[in-house]
């Protein structure tokens, strides 16, 4: 699916979501070329399903639609445990006044821009995020792989405290110690006694 393809290319996406498709292509031109997948959405529901099947950078959102407006959106996206942190910026021509403001970030929004906007503003914020979604999904990978390596290391391994106690272990080493290795336990009660004060002073 999207969410599969996306995580294959670690090319960012970005959902445009506006009512009216003259302005989704104005917001495609800005972005185009921040080299990212844009998926855009003409409702509320549409952005919703968008968000079931992929996820996104930021949601770039039009505060005026009819039906679900982006008010409405942005708290169903925040009351989703997998889109509760996806940034959302509001866009809206209508109203700019404290009150309509303090709304938008009520309802979840990370920011709040004013039509017309200015086109390497617009494209400024959207980069922050997507570059955000870069590092987070390379970090991300490099955890991966450290659990893989952890996991399939032959060598019995532990990561030990200043008190000697075990904080992990990985498979090899409950293999090596028939289970005597968990948690909490400390390290030394794996050797002889005789070599415990030994491990004791290396640790």
């Amino acid at each position: 699916d999207a969410r599969v393809a996306a995580s294959i290319d670690d090319t960012p996406s970005v959902l445009l979501v506006d009512d009216r498709p003259e302005n989704l292509i104005a917001l495609e031109a800005v972005l185009e070329p921040l080299h990212v997948r844009l998926r855009t959405a003409e409702s509320g529901e549409e952005a919703l399903k968008a968000l079931l099947e992929e996820d996104f950078a930021v949601v770039l959102l039009d505060v005026q639609m009819p039906g679900m407006d982006g008010f409405e959106t942005a708290k169903y996206i925040r009351g989703r445990e997998r889109s509760r942190t996806t940034p959302i910026i509001f866009l809206t021509a209508v109203s700019t006044d404290v009150a309509q403001v303090a709304k938008g970030y009520e309802a979840g929004a990370v920011d709040y821009v004013l039509k017309p906007f200015e086109p390497n503003m617009l494209r400024s914020k959207v980069s922050v995020f997507c570059d955000l979604e870069r590092q987070r999904r390379a970090r991300a990978r490099s955890d991966e792989l450290l659990v893989l390596a952890w996991t399939s290391l032959p060598a019995g391994a532990a990561i030990v405290d200043v008190d000697g106690r075990m904080l992990q272990v990985n498979p090899a080493l409950q293999r090596l110690t028939s289970g005597r290795a968990v948690p909490g336990s400390p390290i030394s009660a794996l050797v002889e006694p005789d070599d415990r004060l030994a491990l004791d002073a290396l640790v």
